[in-house]
């Protein structure tokens, strides 16, 4: 199969699970899924596909149905959900660190009456609710037979494909439904990256739409997709190294914990072809660090898991635009809105909203969160809204501020984060930086800094007179406190959130 036909602009829609049918139709020995303890081939790959599909029909599960997983990466994971997907089913992965009253209260809005957990999940599963052990024998009774075949099941483009829930950054997760027309553009989007019989190393969790964006590109372009159930620097560049890795889909902090492995430069990474990353803001100084040391290309995507736009920055053609995020990719639509949602004039900063052909059908059972994650322009078009301030430079490259829900508004005058983060990473005592803004009786809000420092002889005051000495009067901190950790989601974004709440003056 040639891949660029297969998945090129103009094909036909085809579904992931299709293409594993004809990978392992045409090349049934060539490697497909890899963890720390098992394997696949793509015919056994399909063929347990079948299994799951076949025991999922023969419980009664309807096509449009909600599965949900709660576990740490493996084959067997990965190898579950593409076979609900063979099933029809819609599959809702959600993650391992969530907690009880979370994981329930996931579980009824996307209406899941069957979990599969692990070892390390289980115990969250509310009573009552059928729940399977992937890491257990329970999983090899549950499948059908060897050799069992499903019904076929008619899959649309527009039929949905999968439920995730958003890390929480904003409060109660919301279910992200996203359709199969979704995930194959995702697919088509990677053919230029030269997935064809690539191996990627996954370490981000399969609940992270960060994860499936190149896992799915992976599987649909035959490659080799590898896991790992926890991520850790040195480890993930032993299996680089062992596997010889083709692609890496990492979020920003993973480059930075690697980057900082004092034996970094002793790996051959020589294999790698391209390096991605997504999800968070990644730094200008930490993308030129990666240029400069891992062999192979560097791409940033800036976009959501709701869809709309994309931008990407092609890191290792354009060294001179690592502060921004990149261009919008052929037939994505970005564009700069005010306040009052009316488009700003060119030059100028604003919130970004995007149009594409991947765009989530909405939120599930949530319209009213819906609508207010739409923007229509004069035309009628439907954009998704990112949150997100920035403007274009003069190249039509996107430079990104800030989360507009995270600017701080102090007597009446614009504060972003960023900026002050920045200035305060330059002081030698900072590991790491987060600020926010609280409430203040004087100025509405004020900023304060969450710092992670060096040593133990860093003092904050020291750190916050030396920052103020060189700040603008209205960046100014009102305070600034010591953390051991900041918080994080599971794909490393920070929770801003619980700094915002946990803070007292």
């Amino acid at each position: 199969m040639n891949i660029a036909e297969r998945l090129g602009r103009g094909a036909p829609f085809a579904t992931v699970s299709d293409l594993v049918r004809e990978h392992a139709a045409e090349r049934p020995q060539a490697p497909a899924l890899r963890d720390e303890t098992q394997a696949l081939t793509y015919a056994e790959l399909d063929a347990l596909m079948d299994r799951v599909a076949a025991a999922l029909q023969r419980d009664g599960f309807q096509p449009g149905e909600a599965v949900a997983v709660c576990a740490a990466n493996s084959v067997r994971y990965a190898a579950l959900f593409l076979g609900l997907l063979r099933a029809g089913a819609v599959v809702a992965p959600l993650a391992a660190s969530s907690s009880a009253e979370a994981l329930a209260s996931m579980l009824r809005d996307a209406e899941a009456r069957l979990i599969f957990t692990d070892a390390s999940t289980q115990h969250l599963v509310p009573e009552g609710l059928s729940r399977i052990a992937l890491d257990g024998p329970a999983f090899d009774a549950w499948l059908a037979p060897a050799g069992a075949q499903p019904q076929p099941v008619q899959v649309s483009p527009e039929a949905p494909f999968n439920i995730i829930y958003s890390s929480g950054t904003t409060g109660t997760p919301k279910g992200i439904v996203q359709s199969h027309a979704m995930r194959w553009g995702h697919v088509q989007r990677a053919v230029p990256y030269g997935y064809e019989g690539c191996t990627t190393l996954l370490s981000t969790p399969l609940c992270s739409n960060t994860t499936l964006v190149g896992f799915f590109p992976t599987i649909g372009a035959g490659g080799q997709a590898v896991f790992m159930a926890k991520f850790n620097a040195e480890r993930y560049l032993q299996l680089a190294e062992q596997h010889r890795i083709t692609h890496a889909t990492l979020v920003p902090v993973q480059y930075q914990r690697i980057m900082a492995v004092p034996t970094f430069g002793q790996f051959d990474l020589s294999s790698t072809r391209y390096k991605f990353s997504t999800s968070a803001p990644f730094k200008a100084e930490l993308k030129a660090d990666v240029l400069a040391r891992w062999p192979g290309a560097l791409v940033e995507i800036y976009g959501m898991t709701e869809g709309g736009g994309t931008c990407v920055l092609e890191a290792h053609k354009h060294p001179d635009k690592l502060h921004t995020v990149g261009q919008p990719v052929p037939g994505h639509d970005i564009r700069l809105i005010d306040e009052q949602g009316r488009e700003v004039p060119p030059g100028e900063a604003g919130e970004v909203v995007g149009h594409s052909p991947t765009m989530m059908t909405g939120y599930h059972h949530q319209p009213e969160k819906t609508r207010e994650a739409e923007w229509f322009d004069p035309a009628g078009k439907r954009f998704i809204r990112t949150g997100d301030v920035g403007r274009f430079d003069a190249d039509g490259f996107l430079i990104l501020f800030d989360r507009r829900k995270d600017m701080v508004i102090s007597g009446g005058f614009n504060i972003y984060p960023s900026d002050l983060e920045d200035q305060l990473r330059q002081h030698p005592a900072v590991a790491e930086v987060a600020v926010v803004g609280v409430p203040s009786e004087q100025w509405g809000e004020t900023p304060v800094a969450y710092v992670v420092p060096r040593d133990g002889s860093a003092d904050a005051a020291e750190i916050m007179a030396w920052y103020n000495q060189r700040a603008g009067k209205t960046q100014r901190l009102s305070d600034l406190r010591f953390i051991a950790e900041l918080p994080r989601s599971a794909i490393g974004k920070v929770l801003k959130r619980e700094l915002r709440d946990a803070y007292k003056l």
